[in-house]
């Protein structure tokens, strides 16, 4: 399995979402470039910013797109909590159930919508818009991030991207979402974690905690990773699940989550704990950071080093459908 490889992110002040080979910086969301960041609490930003997730590359070729159509049947069947919620052994401190009118734009008291593209450090293609037309809520109870080709500020495509930093940022819990993914060449689905010190510790000293990454070409391919300082780059602590049969996560949808506590991080699919890892996992000499506050991240990129370029078989718009976000504590 090539594991993602992140380029180096310089410790500064406001860092919202770091990235790799380069500095990043942050304007309330995810911003940056090429220098120390800065943080004044709105979206936007200038420069080449980067991203932890950077440089990732993958040698499996996957079968043409198929964007198609949200499963909106019965739920949750698939694990995951309950529909209100409830979870045994948790509690339930956070959600976002999606279930505004539609045509409702992401509920800003929880959410900060990024609004810049300029490749995060990784040669995305995208540029990230605050835009309802790139996330809106659809009155089904679900959320909808889109990503469309479409000339916009100098890009070819846009898309979304939430962050919670500033608004949920938790130590330990179970995070969970449920969602259908999109499906075709170039395409970059996640659902992440960052340390709150990124500003001031620096990635990826403020660690990373991948809860669902997949990239188009590997449609029944799941990667949830922990990145942290002698850890990260081409070689995070990892794991990987691969749906049986063929499936493919574009088929309907999946819970995806962890539970981190004390010295542990497990990864679930499904209620399925496919991952754990703990400090003695750790390189030698090497740190365990996972033991303060953390934020959350939803986006679906186009393109970058790891998923590679949109191709003639990619369709678009393609679309992450989200149930749920919720967070619990012990």
């Amino acid at each position: 399995m090539a594991w993602p490889l992140l380029l180096a992110l310089a410790s500064a002040l406001g860092a919202a979402c770091g990235g790799s080979g380069g500095d990043y910086q942050d304007a309330g969301e995810t911003d940056g470039a090429g220098g120390a960041p800065s943080d004044t609490g709105a979206t936007g930003g200038t420069g080449g910013s980067v991203d932890p997730r950077d440089a990732r590359t993958g040698d499996r070729d996957g079968p043409a797109a198929d964007t198609g159509a949200p499963d909106t049947g019965p739920r949750p069947t698939d694990g995951g909590s309950s529909t209100d919620g409830s979870r045994p052994g948790w509690t339930l401190v956070w959600s976002d159930e999606f279930n505004a009118a539609a045509g409702a734009g992401v509920d800003t008291t929880k959410w900060n919508l990024v609004n810049k593209g300029d490749g995060f450090g990784n040669n995305e293609l995208q540029f990230y818009t605050n835009r309802p037309q790139n996330a809106s809520q659809d009155g089904n109870g679900f959320l909808v991030i889109k990503a469309m080709r479409e000339t916009y500020m100098g890009r070819q495509y846009t898309s979304a991207r939430l962050e919670s930093r500033g608004k949920l940022e938790r130590t330990y819990g179970r995070f969970e979402t449920r969602m259908q993914l999109p499906y075709g060449q170039g395409i970059w689905p996640a659902f992440w974690m960052l340390g709150n010190d990124i500003g001031s510790a620096g990635w990826p000293t403020c660690g990373e905690i991948d809860i669902m990454e997949n990239i188009g070409r590997e449609p029944s391919i799941l990667h949830g990773s922990l990145h942290g300082p002698g850890y990260s780059g081409g070689s995070p602590l990892g794991n990987a699940y691969t749906l049986p049969g063929g499936a493919r996560f574009a088929d309907g949808f999946h819970v995806f989550a962890v539970e981190w506590e004390l010295n542990v991080v497990r990864w679930y699919m499904d209620d399925i704990q496919y991952g754990t890892k703990t400090p003695a996992d750790t390189p030698s000499g090497a740190r365990w950071v996972y033991d303060h506050p953390f934020y959350l991240l939803l986006n679906l990129a186009v393109g970058g080093n790891w998923p590679g370029a949109p191709d003639s078989t990619t369709v678009f718009p393609q679309t992450l459908t989200v149930d749920y976000v919720r967070a619990y504590s012990r």
